[in-house]
């Protein structure tokens, strides 16, 4: 068995891509799916897969996220440094402060994406 990709819908392609590239997603292809929707597949540099799938339907600027979704989660080499950058270049802030959900724990914290998906940031450098 094999993770191919996740998929959800977004609203603005361009502020979408846009957010996850300054994430360090890259964009590798997209796929129009006839007159109604394009896929965008975005994946971590260097890595075969898993991708992430974001659909965009056209004429549909929003949904409504539901009670069902949590998060992904995202490993970065330095999760201050991160933080600094998301804020200072994209103007992207943390839900809160950074975290640790134990005491020998990851350090955390959560951004939002422009649809208001949550994306979990896990500190990978230890501290």
């Amino acid at each position: 068995m094999e993770l191919i990709h996740t998929c959800y819908r977004i609203g603005d392609p361009e502020k979408s891509i846009a957010f996850y590239e300054a994430l360090g997603f890259e964009k590798r292809r997209e796929l129009p799916i006839g007159d109604e929707a394009v896929n965008y597949f975005l994946g971590v540099p260097g890595a075969d897969g898993p991708e992430l799938e974001l659909t965009y339907n056209f004429g549909v600027s929003s949904y409504e996220i539901g009670s069902g979704y949590g998060h992904i989660a995202v490993r970065v080499d330095d999760l201050e440094r991160t933080l600094a950058h998301l804020s200072s270049e994209h103007g992207i802030e943390p839900e809160r402060p950074p975290y640790r959900v134990s005491e020998n724990g990851s350090l955390i914290c959560f951004v939002r994406d422009p649809d208001g998906y949550r994306i979990e940031l896990i500190d990978a450098s230890g501290r």
